[in-house]
């Protein structure tokens, strides 16, 4: 039982240090999340980069007779950038294209988020923290998020 105790109060003890390492950057936007992320869209557009997909996962809640605060997902991304990492590994092909999702928090607040692409792609071998392309990429999802946010 002791032992039991013990290995319980360790993995607690863990908990604050796994949730403070997050990889994922957020943004604070000023309007609502359709706003928002028409916002995002026109800002990828605009600077030559391809949209795939627009996801509504609250549309998609609703279809279901479910209720979700309002969420997109903006899936998109330029060959120049990516191309170069999926050579790199194939494997990043699973985390590209580019992603960002922008949704309502519990107060009402609208964010955009988007995961690190150096930390995304951190584990795969092949790629170097120091590529060119993260840089790229890491500087484009910034550029993007922060002039779609309104701020």
């Amino acid at each position: 039982m002791k032992n039991l105790i013990a290995a319980v109060a360790l993995g607690l003890s863990a908990l604050p240090a796994l949730a403070s390492n997050d990889d994922i950057i957020k943004v604070k936007a000023a309007g609502d999340v359709a706003t928002t992320m028409d916002a995002l869209e026109a800002a990828v557009t605009g600077a030559g980069a391809t949209v795939f997909a627009r996801v509504d996962h609250a549309a998609g809640a609703k279809k279901v007779g479910m209720e979700l605060a309002p969420e997109q997902v903006l899936i998109f991304g330029n060959p120049k950038l990516g191309t170069p990492a999926i050579q790199d590994n194939p494997l990043a092909g699973l985390f590209l294209p580019l992603k960002v999702l922008v949704y309502q928090d519990g107060a009402g607040q609208t964010w955009l988020a988007y995961e690190d692409p150096k930390e995304m792609l951190d584990d795969l071998g092949g790629i170097s923290d120091d590529a060119e392309y993260i840089k790229k990429m890491t500087g484009a999802l910034g550029k993007l998020t922060g002039k779609a946010s309104g701020m």
